[in-house]
């Protein structure tokens, strides 16, 4: 039977619903240092959100309504427990990932801490912190590791 008032048949809703695109989100990515030529890296944990056991910088999702050194000021107490001393806009990342499927705006950042307030924050997140200079870094690294890390040298020359 047909409805007048939609010169349609019914059927179920579902049939008709639209399931929305995937948009990209925002991430405040930040390179810890030590203002003396140090980077400060973690290893993921088994708890990590995607490549456990890589080492990679800090990063988060931009909250609704927070300004982006509001947004790292928050992860870098969160996941190093140490304040954030001062913080540099660095540059910008449009990241595409196959695998696992991901996109993302990462916006980054330099960020001095005092290593001596720094420790594991998110422990079901990272099981080991270290500070490296840029010619003996650890491995495996994250695969955003030497985008961001080359965006942080460019940025800081």
């Amino acid at each position: 039977m047909t409805d007048p008032m939609t010169a349609r048949t019914p059927g179920p809703v579902a049939a008709t619903a639209r399931v929305p695109a995937p948009v990209p989100t925002v991430s405040c990515v930040f390179v810890c240092h030590d203002g003396a030529g140090r980077v400060l890296l973690a290893r993921r944990g088994a708890g990590a959100r995607d490549e456990p056991g890589t080492w990679d910088t800090g990063a988060g999702a931009l909250e609704f309504g927070e300004t982006f050194e509001a947004a790292v000021a928050r992860e870098v107490q969160e996941e190093y427990t140490a304040p954030a001393l001062a913080v540099e806009t660095i540059g910008v990342r449009n990241v595409l990932r196959a695998e696992p499927a991901s996109h993302w705006v990462a916006v980054v950042f330099a960020v001095e801490v005092d290593p001596a307030r720094v420790a594991i924050g998110e422990p079901h997140k990272f099981d080991e912190l270290g500070w490296f200079t840029p010619d003996a870094l650890p491995s495996p690294q994250h695969s955003q590791l030497a985008p961001t890390l080359a965006l942080y040298r460019s940025g800081r020359a």
